[in-house]
């Protein structure tokens, strides 16, 4: 006798009552890697014009809905480069009710999958676990005809192994500088390490940044023939915007 004989036969039929938490139906027919990270194809063809926050998408949305407009359509692509608690961690966002995140993107050019936080403080099994739901909604919004393309967020090399896992090589990519703590030497050298295991695994073709790309590294992708696209950060829009106000009134 050895220890798979206390097994149970797998996979188990579910109890009556028994409710899917863990949104497995979303990855019905999905690829797994070693890492078990589900692979989520770019579905995106073109690069994004703009991009809006989750908050100001459902600001929009609630507001066009509200007016009757139900048809509208906005030219930009969604990202969540944003606190984790406006789309996460309540009954109502996204994870919870995934069907809200086809309803609300219908509406707009395209999605950059979810950025739900691997802070560097975090857990390892909770890295993981983001990695898996930003993954698992890409392919939502992606088999739902949602133009698609993939967040990539890493810390420590120790992450890389999943990190870049599930994503498609020779694409377009979206990373977010914005609190990253870039600005602190330690932080940096971790980014910039990630940043160029990454493009030596992944090859990207495109990559989309938002955030400032005022680091070397950037240059150098640029040399190697990589199109860098970069859209500045709502924070930063809004001091920009603030400091031409003030210059045209003083």
């Amino acid at each position: 006798m050895n220890n798979t004989d206390f097994l149970l036969p797998y996979p188990q039929a579910p109890r009556s009552g028994c409710k899917d938490m863990w949104n497995g139906y979303l990855l019905k027919d999905a690829i797994f890697d070693k890492y078990d990270i589900p692979f989520c194809p770019t579905t995106a063809t073109d690069i994004p014009t703009s991009l809006i926050s989750i908050q100001n998408a459902k600001t929009l949305y609630e507001k066009e809905m509200t007016s009757g407009n139900k048809n509208f359509i906005c030219d930009s692509f969604i990202h969540f480069y944003i606190d984790d608690q406006a789309f996460d961690g309540f009954k109502e966002g996204f994870w919870h009710k995934p069907e809200k995140l086809i309803e609300l993107s219908r509406h707009f050019a395209g999605v950059i999958t979810i950025d739900y936080s691997t802070n560097l403080d975090f857990p390892d099994p909770l890295k993981r676990w983001n990695t898996v739901r930003t993954r698992t909604l890409g392919i939502h919004t992606g088999k739902n005809g949602i133009p698609t393309i993939n967040n990539v967020r890493w810390g420590e090399e120790e992450t890389w192994g999943y990190a870049f896992s599930g994503l498609p090589k020779n694409s377009i990519y979206a990373i977010g500088t914005v609190a990253s703590g870039i600005r602190l030497p330690g932080y940096r050298t971790i980014f910039t390490n990630g940043l160029l295991y990454m493009v030596k695994k992944l090859n990207p073709q495109s990559l989309i940044i938002y955030g400032s790309d005022n680091l070397p590294v950037f240059s150098k992708l640029k040399e190697q023939g990589i199109n860098i696209v970069t859209f500045k950060s709502d924070t930063a829009n809004f001091y920009e915007r603030r400091t031409m106000k003030n210059e045209q009134t003083s």
